[in-house]
This record gives structure tokens, C-alpha cells and sequence, in this order.
């Protein structure tokens, strides 16, 4: 049995009616809806009314609470872009733009007051650069640069968190939506190449001075064991939903000892990657560094709310005694 539907533009614009099987879903709607009015496809939010909120692309068109008898809503996205290319993007450049502070600190402080007498050679914790060293050593005056032990070892601990990220965004994510809105890409690019030079311009400058030997070792064991024990949220994540779908199941505890976190909090990846800046601003006594973590547990807390809220609004038998994302408290 067909069904005829009237597609109906959020802002109340009317496009023109589509028929389609009853057994279709929102997905085989979205691509008919292309076919008659050329709207892509990623482009679709299909909504129950005018501000309804977006239906699943698995879900049955039969299956959906229509506010309007055989009218149906779709919101224009505007221009996407993919979710891994912009995670890839949004990562990479923490690392280059960290990387040129770390390794050309005299274009940044000036040849006068870089040290040289002391330390680790820069150019050498980052091989993977293709950096021009030399070149841009003559040009900004001086020699091999000497930074010290602290933020050298630092460099090292920052690279391997946005390396982290980027292979887990190759090979751990599963994405529930393949795009999101082009705008996101500045925004997002915006804050973390922006926090990576607020960060980086602090932690290499040559009057920084770097915590006690005994807190450098504490914070490090704190950044190490959050970051493992964030990527193995990650995975237990990837691991609940299926390849190529947008399953979403209760998350709880596996074999692995850092998942026992999903006891106390809902989204624990958050509350890992909020203690991994903990121990890095005690591993690099920066102030700067703080207040990014204070940045992103906000941003993160806002997600950790919402999506523990779908939790429970999603699944009658989600346990009740789990936070959002600060055990006993958030």
C-alpha cells in the first residue's frame, strides 16, 4: 500500500506530494524528496511538524505520530560536511600549530630571550613534521633551538593526544549521522587551533617555569591513565553499535577495569577527557592549560546532559543511579 504524503518545508513553504510504500523509511523518503525537489539527501532533517525533532533514518514513515493527516516536515540543513573531515582538520591543526611554536620559539619570543644553552633539541620530538628547520631557523636568526625538559616532554604528551584522536576517528568512531553543517567546521577548527596557540605560547615560553619533578610525574601518570582509559570508552562505544547503522543500546562495564566508569556516569569518554587536561596542567604548571579543561568540561557537561537525558527518556531501564558526567555530582 502506497502512501501520499505532502512535504512540507519547516518554515511552512509547501514543496508538492511524493507517494511512496508504507513499509518505506525516513531514508528511502529523504531520497525520494531528492528525486522530486532536489534537496540532498544529508541536506534533510524529516520532522512530525514544524519543530519536530529530526526522525532516524531506519525509522518506518508508517511508524511516525504525523501532526498534519499525510503532511510531512523537512528542514533544509544547509551545506554539509563529513564528521571524519572535520574531526581530522579540527585535530591536525593543534598538533601543526603547537608544533611550530614548540620548534620555532624565537619567531614567537623573539632570538633574545630563547635559550639555547640548555635542555632538548626541539627539532627532534616531532620528526613527523615537514618543517623547513634550518631554513626557518636563518630566517628568524639563531641556531638549534634548546627548550626545557618540561615543555619538551610536554610536546610529546600533547602530540599523543591529538594523534589519539585522529586514529580514533579513523578507525574507532561510528558516526549515528554522516554529515554536519559546513558552519561547524570554522567553529569548531576556531576553538581548538585557537586554545592550541593560547596553550602552546604559554608552555614554550622561555620565562615559563615548570612545576616540581614530583608533580610532573603525578600529572603525567593522571594524562596517561585518563587518555586509556578514554579510548577504551571509545571502543566500547564502537563496539555497541553495528557497522552501518545507528543502533543505540545501554552502554554498561565490559571486561576491561576502565569501563567500570559507565557504574557512576553516563558518558565517562567526557569525564576522561576532562581529567586528561587536569593531569596536563599539573604536568606543565600552566595556568592556560586549566582553563581549557574548565572550557571543554563545559561544552562537554552540556553533551553529557543531553545525552543522558535521551538515555533515560530512551530506555525505561536505564540505571538510575548514574550522573551525567562528574560521579555524584553532575
Amino acid at each position: 500500500m502506497a502512501l501520499e504524503l505532502e512535504v512540507i518545508k519547516t518554515s511552512g513553504k509547501p514543496l508538492g506530494k511524493v507517494s511512496i510504500p508504507s513499509s518505506s523509511t525516513i531514508k528511502d523518503l529523504k531520497k525520494e524528496i531528492y528525486k522530486n525537489f532536489k534537496v540532498a539527501v544529508n541536506r534533510q532533517s524529516i520532522r512530525n511538524g514544524p519543530k519536530g525533532r529530526d526522525e532516524k533514518d531506519s525509522l518506518q514513515i508508517s511508524k511516525i505520530s504525523l501532526e498534519r493527516p499525510n503532511s510531512i516536515y523537512v528542514k533544509d540543513l544547509g551545506p554539509q560536511i563529513g564528521w571524519d573531515t572535520v574531526f581530522f582538520l579540527e585535530y591536525a591543526g593543534p598538533i601543526l600549530l603547537y608544533g611550530a611554536l614548540f620548534l620555532y620559539p624565537q619567531c614567537a619570543y623573539g632570538n633574545e630571550t630563547v635559550s639555547k644553552g640548555h635542555g632538548q633539541d626541539a627539532s627532534k620530538i616531532f620528526p613527523f613534521f615537514i618543517f623547513p628547520v634550518g631554513l626557518i631557523n636563518e630566517i628568524c636568526g639563531g641556531s638549534t633551538i634548546k627548550v626545557q625538559d618540561n615543555a619538551y616532554y610536554a610536546g610529546i604528551l600533547w602530540s599523543i593526544h591529538y594523534i589519539k584522536r585522529i586514529l580514533e576517528t579513523a578507525f574507532v568512531h561510528r558516526f549515528s549521522h554522516g554529515t554536519m553543517p559546513i558552519f561547524n567546521l570554522f567553529k569548531n577548527c576556531g576553538y581548538y587551533w585557537g586554545f592550541a596557540l593560547y596553550v602552546a605560547y604559554h608552555i614554550n615560553h622561555p620565562l615559563h617555569t615548570p612545576p616540581p619533578a614530583w608533580l610532573f610525574y603525578f600529572g603525567t601518570f593522571i594524562f596517561i591513565f585518563c587518555e586509556l582509559g578514554n579510548l577504551s570508552i571509545h571502543i566500547l562505544l564502537r563496539n555497541l553499535r553495528p557497522p552501518g547503522t545507528s543502533v543505540r543500546k545501554i552502554p554498561v562495564p565490559d571486561s576491561n577495569p576502565f569501563t567500570k566508569l559507565f557504574n557512576l556516569v553516563s558518558c565517562p569518554n567526557y569525564t576522561y577527557e576532562f581529567g586528561a587536561w587536569v593531569g596536563f596542567t599539573l604536568l606543565t604548571g600552566c595556568l592556560p592549560v586549566f582553563i581549557f579543561a574548565l572550557a571543554g568540561l563545559y561544552q562537554m557537561t552540556v553533551w553529557a546532559i543531553g545525552k543522558h537525558k535521551k538515555y533515560r527518556s530512551e530506555f525505561p531501564n536505564y540505571p538510575k543511579n548514574r550522573k551525567s558526567i562528574i560521579p555524584f555530582l553532575i
